[in-house]
């Protein structure tokens, strides 16, 4: 078994043209789980899946960019055909900020760091990370495999806080190393430069400011990490296999 990955959306901050805020679509096994919700993101994840489907929600933290479709999901889950609750993991913060909060299709549950959660055969790590407001890494353990989420964090947290060595990284990356210490995020070098250090297998970079080059980013990235990385893009899949593998587009999909 591994874990699928398809990126609904990657830019940081707020939604380039195109575009839309953080949010991650995990499949494995018959499970789908949502990471972060942004806007945007919940328009495209209805392109994989029924909104009725998803099994959880993990929110990192309480910025629109990543939180901020939760509203339409509770309102879309509340007048379905056949209403039902969704799972949606987050620190705290993050309740107190949706306009739809308290309507019962969001079963909410507060979890803070070095908290453990199992999901139909998945395992959920936390990790709070070098961000402003409580901010929250994801581990996903499943079938063998293993995916780190960094959320949004600075250089004063690592990976390494997830445990163990991971066969993919999904890394921010929202600057260059030119602007470096302009605000509680990472570069691409030092995205590259935590993966390598915690022994990722594979790193995938995100979060890009909307305006900023794909390239210098994804180029700094690669030196730091010491082999290829990726730029995660909407519609990108990823496939994480063990580290005896390599990580690969998923069939019929375009590379990252």
């Amino acid at each position: 078994m591994s874990l699928e990955v398809t990126v609904l959306g990657c830019d940081g901050g707020y939604p380039g043209p195109g575009g839309a805020g953080s949010g991650y679509l995990v499949r494995s096994n018959g499970v789908a789980l949502c990471l972060d919700a942004g806007p945007g993101v919940l328009a495209r994840v209805q392109q994989e899946i029924a909104l009725e489907a998803l099994d959880a929600v993990v929110v990192s933290h309480e910025h629109p960019d990543h939180a901020s479709d939760l509203d339409g999901l509770a309102v879309a889950l509340h007048f379905a055909a056949e209403p039902r609750r969704v799972p949606v993991y987050a620190p705290r913060g993050v309740r107190a900020l949706r306009y739809f909060a308290d309507w019962p299709e969001l079963d909410w549950q507060e979890v803070a760091d070095g908290d453990t959660v199992g999901l139909r055969g998945l395992v959920l790590r936390f990790s709070q990370t070098d961000h402003g407001p409580e901010t929250l890494a994801v581990r996903v353990d499943g079938g063998g495999t293993s995916l780190g989420y960094s959320a949004d964090t600075g250089p004063e947290w690592s990976f390494e806080a997830l445990g163990g060595p991971l066969d993919l990284a999904l890394c921010e990356a929202t600057w260059t190393r030119q602007q470096e210490g302009r605000a509680q995020h990472l570069s691409g070098r030092q995205a590259g430069r935590m993966a390598r250090g915690a022994g990722a297998t594979e790193l995938v970079v995100t979060h890009r400011w909307p305006t900023l080059p794909v390239e210098p980013v994804t180029a700094e990235a690669s030196e730091a990490f010491g082999a290829p990385v990726r730029s995660a893009h909407p519609g990108a899949r990823y496939t994480v296999v063990t580290s005896e593998d390599s990580l690969f587009p998923a069939p019929g999909a375009s590379p990252g």
